[in-house]
């Protein structure tokens, strides 16, 4: 089951990186004698009430949503691989207060700030340029849960036989939090990164239903959910759960991918 979640995640990265030449027409083309049609040869999934192929955006918004994503998670996970080792140069303090303010971050209702940001930017802002901010910010603002777990093993590490024979042979804390620890904690990162990407994707999701997330014409994810807000719509098509589907399929591959204790990506 792993290894076919990892080759499903595989598949689905490789379709969006090449959404250019695997989508059949533009995702902004419009079809206007063609609105919320059903699936045809010409288009497989049919079109939206816009008349736009619905397999076309779906691919472009996988080329969004798991390509921002990933970023999103690798730009937590840094700052949380940073915040570690700084603490093992700093001393135990760092440690203490990185708890303490990791804490009150998980604490706070970051959606509301997601959501003052998205409101304040301007309304001629370009859609890629919001998607980017957009998953910056989720980026920004996920370091605490990895770094909480980046801190517990970066000191537990420190304690370990091998970081104190490196310290009785003379060797510094940025050197041996470079050279000896950061090797240790990659598997870790690894791990996490798996479980922040994801979460990123729901969070991007969550905030297209609210109409805060990419704006039009550019698709992700997120935004083509909102066609299932009408009921009507998807017993008139089946094919809007398409988007849906994808989310949960992909999101479980990374929890399958995740879920053995040797990563097999």
């Amino acid at each position: 089951m792993r290894r076919a979640a990892a080759a499903l995640l595989i598949l689905a990265f490789l379709a969006a990186a090449m959404a250019n030449f695997l989508a059949p027409y533009p995702y902004s083309e419009q079809f206007r004698d063609l609105p919320d049609a059903s699936a045809s040869r010409s288009h497989l999934l049919g079109t939206d009430e816009l008349g736009r192929d619905r397999f076309s955006r779906l691919l472009y918004g996988a080329r969004l949503s798991l390509l921002m994503a990933p970023a999103a998670a690798l730009l937590s996970v840094g700052l949380a691989i940073l915040i570690a080792l700084a603490g093992v140069v700093a001393g135990p303090w760092w440690e203490h207060g990185t708890r303490a303010v990791a804490n009150l971050f998980l604490s706070m209702p970051w959606i509301f700030l997601l959501l003052v940001a998205r409101s304040l930017m301007p309304l001629n802002t370009a859609p890629a340029a919001v998607g980017v901010i957009t998953f910056a910010l989720l980026g920004l603002l996920g370091w605490a849960e990895p770094s909480r777990v980046m801190v517990a093993a970066a000191t537990r590490y420190l304690r370990s036989d091998f970081a104190l024979m490196a310290q009785a042979s003379g060797c510094g804390r940025l050197r041996l939090a470079v050279v000896h620890l950061v090797p240790n904690l990659v598997p870790l990162a690894m791990a996490q990164f798996l479980i922040a990407t994801p979460t990123f994707l729901l969070a991007e999701a969550n905030l297209a239903l609210l109409g805060l997330g990419v704006p039009e014409p550019l698709p992700s994810w997120g935004s083509l959910l909102r066609e299932l807000e009408s009921l009507g719509a998807i017993s008139a098509n089946v094919w809007t759960l398409a988007p849906a589907v994808l989310l949960l399929l992909v999101v479980s591959c990374f929890h399958l991918a995740v879920s053995s204790d040797k990563c097999v990506l």
